[in-house]
C-alpha cells in the first residue's frame, strides 16, 4: 500500500494553478503583441542548452530564467502550423521576452535540462 502525502498534492496543485493562463488569444501574433505591452520585449532564440538574445551576446541557461506564461496555437488544417509561445523572465539579467517554438514533430532538439525547464 502506498501513502500519498496530502501536503505534496496541495503544493503540486497550487503550482499547477499558478501556471494556468487566464489570457486567451486567437492567434500567435495577438499573443505576442499583448505580451509586448506587458514588458516582454526581448526575442529569445532557442539553442540546445540555453536561450540567447541580443545577437547571442546574452545566454540564459535553465537556471537563469523563469517561464511566466505558456500559450499553444494550433493550425487550422496543417499540423506544421502548431506553435508554442513562452513568456520568459530573468531576474539575473533583468530581462523579459518571448520565445516561439514548434512542438511535436517540429520541435527542436534540446538538452534534458532545457526539456525539463520548458515542459
Amino acid at each position: 500500500m502506498s501513502f500519498i502525502n496530502p501536503n505534496c498534492l496541495f503544493i503540486g496543485f497550487k503550482v499547477y494553478l499558478n501556471t494556468m493562463n487566464t489570457e486567451h488569444y486567437d492567434n500567435l501574433l495577438q499573443a505576442i503583441e499583448a505580451l509586448r505591452t506587458q514588458g516582454y520585449t526581448e526575442d529569445f532564440n532557442l539553442k540546445a542548452n540555453c536561450l540567447d538574445c541580443r545577437d547571442a551576446t546574452i545566454q540564459l541557461h535553465p537556471y537563469d530564467f523563469d517561464i511566466d506564461k505558456v500559450f499553444r496555437f494550433y493550425g487550422p488544417s496543417d499540423p506544421g502550423d502548431e506553435s508554442i509561445l513562452y513568456a520568459i523572465s530573468s531576474d539575473k539579467f533583468d530581462l523579459k521576452g518571448v520565445l516561439v517554438n514548434g512542438y511535436g514533430v517540429s520541435s527542436d532538439p534540446l538538452t534534458q535540462d532545457m526539456v525539463n525547464k520548458l515542459t
